[in-house]
């Protein structure tokens, strides 16, 4: 069967033709050479059918990769794993305060601000040469939710309160910077236009351009610990509740796993599989 006459079904329920060259890039980003790439898109080629998921395909060449190096498995979980760090928002929050964190920025988490109507809890507060920026996080369980125009309407004129407020007050010192608005799914066009016109930042898994979350997050080498093949579902949700997010500060907090009653060999394996991971 050609691939143009594959359809496959997405997470929101829309049917599209199967691309070879999106599944190949996707494996590419993992750090996989062409040579697995290729084994592993004729592979998954040759057993999708029409109507297949692309959950589905995702599995399949996810399972390929882990048989062959974890690491690679791990860097193509990426997004999945950002999903993993629900159920509720506040890991997300604590991830994306991790990433400011690790480029610079002095970050809070869950801080109340005076505005000049009324306190507003920011999600991530962040503070860098003097320059404060003022972040709100929405994450979304359900992948096929993008965050739509009424997301920055309402960060916009939160930000315009505080900052009505800010100019005002003991804070004036230091200077406000534009809100933003990170997101683990997609904005719609009408978001961009929007927080492109009140001169919002948004940040998303790929938006903007090469200077998304997924981008970012390969550039530092700022994996969230749910990437891991290694570590159980437990003893994901053990580390994260410790405020243990990154790959990187398990890295450096490695008394974790003992914590946790991880054997020694197996303990190596983790902290071997992570320290390829931190390594951008």
């Amino acid at each position: 069967m050609k691939e143009s006459n594959i359809e496959v079904q997405k997470s929101s329920g829309e049917r599209v033709q199967f691309s070879m060259d999106k599944l190949r890039s996707s494996l590419k980003h993992s750090g996989a050479d062409h040579e697995l790439v290729e084994d592993i898109v004729m592979k998954v080629r040759d057993e999708i059918y029409p109507g297949i998921t692309t959950n589905e395909i995702y599995n399949r060449a996810y399972a390929l990769l882990k048989k062959r190096k974890s690491v690679f498995a791990s860097k193509y979980k990426l997004k999945k794993a950002i999903y993993e760090l629900g159920p509720t928002g506040f890991p997300f929050e604590r991830f994306v305060a991790a990433i400011l964190k690790y480029s610079g920025y002095q970050v809070e988490v869950g801080v109340f601000l005076e505005g000049h109507c009324v306190t507003h809890e920011i999600d991530v507060l962040a503070e860098k040469n003097e320059n404060t920026t003022i972040i709100e996080c929405k994450f979304h369980n359900d992948k096929g939710l993008n965050c739509n125009v009424k997301i920055p309407l309402y960060i916009h004129s939160r930000y315009n309160d505080i900052k009505e407020h800010w100019v005002k007050g003991k804070r004036a010192k230091s200077t406000l910077e534009k809100g933003w608005v990170v997101t683990n799914t997609r904005f719609t066009q009408d978001a961009i236009r929007y927080g492109v016109c009140a001169n919002l930042h948004l940040l998303s898994w790929d938006y903007p351009k090469n200077e998304g979350l997924k981008d970012r997050i390969d550039r530092l080498g700022l994996y969230p610990i749910t990437v891991s093949t290694l570590l159980s579902n437990r003893e994901k949700q053990f580390l994260l509740s410790r405020d243990v997010v990154l790959c990187r500060q398990l890295k450096k907090d490695k008394f974790f796993l003992d914590h946790l009653g991880i054997s020694t060999n197996r303990k190596a394996k983790i902290l071997d599989e992570i320290g390829q991971l931190c390594n951008p």
